[in-house]
């Protein structure tokens, strides 16, 4: 028990891990509940919150509860319980400062529920990229500074289930309540390596990335992994059986993942390509005992599939660019070579900077940089801009 008592660098040298200590919350399961969260907002200049969605259980995603800590006090509101109005909670939450971990998500999906957009934020997520960690999930930054170790079967729960069990809702409340220490810890790393401005450049980005919600459905969603190597029957596969995907896992409301996976989408339509006959090819196909019985929908995708006229199919609406000439080749690969080096010396993700599709644009229109890049990242590539 002494352990408790050590200082966290000397817990780590020892090998000590601490069970996290639960602390104390407020359930919010009615409408009447909301009065104290709503006080205490009101006199609020920011607040941390996560939130929890059933992404992994349903075929639409749905928000089931959102943590808010403000002050020292922490409430879960249960977005699914009858009744409730959350139209005054979400008015105060645009106003405030809010901390959070890994936000992207959860803020298209507020959008996509209430047009919610955030007027600021600090995400200790993209904090601990800018500061080049190796290990940016919460429960990983909670362990290497604080030695507390989370339970992570909450990542994977069915939060769209009641009642939400105790050991779910002692979970949720952890997601906040260490998040104020560890955005002071990030800020100090931060400041040092003067970088806080390029912080604040992300979670801005980040607030209008969220502000888009989610991408909405396009007819050519079907085309997953190498359907580009499709361009038979092959293709006209994978089309019928991506819907049918579709269509099954609306029906038994799962997310399509579960019906089955990518793979499996890709290794029947190869196999098509490749001339196979149905009969073939389903005998090697297995959905699991639990979607065994959708195997006569799916042979009937598959025979609609393989008598599609590869050209009725929807087509791309964007339009290609035209491969790099040599002299936007020469660019690019001197940008990668001056972007790589200048993230090994500051110890970031290249990525960070300018991804694969980035460097492909700076090769072609320079003088665009400020368009699809922050005014940080512009600044590090820079000097490799200005030798093109």
């Amino acid at each position: 028990m002494i352990s408790r008592f050590l200082p966290h660098p000397v817990r780590k040298l020892l090998g000590v891990k601490l069970s996290p200590r639960t602390p104390e919350y407020t359930l919010i399961d009615h409408p009447s509940q909301m009065g104290p969260l709503l006080d205490a907002l009101e006199k609020a200049t920011e607040i941390s919150m996560d939130t929890e969605a059933d992404n992994m259980y349903h075929y639409k995603t749905r928000l089931c509860l959102v943590q808010i800590l403000v002050g020292k006090k922490i409430f879960l509101v249960d977005v699914l319980a009858p009744g409730m109005q959350l139209d005054p909670l979400w008015k105060h939450l645009r106003r405030l400062h809010l901390v959070m971990h890994g936000s992207d998500f959860d803020l298209r999906l507020l959008h996509a529920i209430c047009g919610f957009k955030a007027t600021s934020l600090f995400d200790t997520m993209l904090a601990a990229q800018l500061l080049g960690r190796k290990r940016i999930g919460l429960a990983a930054l909670l362990e290497d500074h604080f030695g507390v170790e989370l339970d992570k079967d909450g990542q994977k729960a069915n939060w769209s289930k009641r009642p939400i069990t105790q050991k779910l809702l002692d979970y949720a409340s952890l997601d906040v309540f260490h998040l104020p220490d560890l955005r002071a810890l990030l800020t100090r790393e931060l400041v040092k390596l003067d970088r806080i401005d390029w912080l604040d450049q992300q979670c801005q980005a980040q607030i209008e990335a969220g502000a888009l919600g989610f991408a909405p459905d396009d007819e050519n969603d079907w085309r997953i992994g190498q359907a580009d190597k499709l361009h038979g029957r092959g293709l006209g596969t994978l089309h019928a059986l991506w819907h049918w995907r579709e269509e099954q896992a609306r029906r038994i409301d799962t997310p399509p993942f579960k019906v089955c996976g990518n793979e499996l989408l890709m290794k029947i339509s190869f196999a098509a390509e490749d001339g196979r006959s149905e009969a073939d090819i389903i005998s090697n196909v297995n959905l699991g005992k639990r979607h065994g019985r959708l195997i006569s929908s799916l042979t009937a995708a598959l025979h609609t599939g393989m008598e599609l006229d590869p050209k009725s199919l929807p087509r791309r609406k964007h339009q290609r660019h035209s491969p790099l000439t040599a002299t936007e080749l020469a660019r690019q690969d001197a940008l990668k070579n001056h972007r790589d080096k200048v993230a090994n010396d500051l110890g970031l993700d290249p990525t960070l900077i300018a991804n694969r599709s980035q460097l492909a644009q700076l090769a072609r229109e320079p003088e665009k940089a400020g368009e699809f890049l922050l005014p940080w990242q512009v600044e590090l590539v820079g000097p490799a801009l200005k030798a093109g």
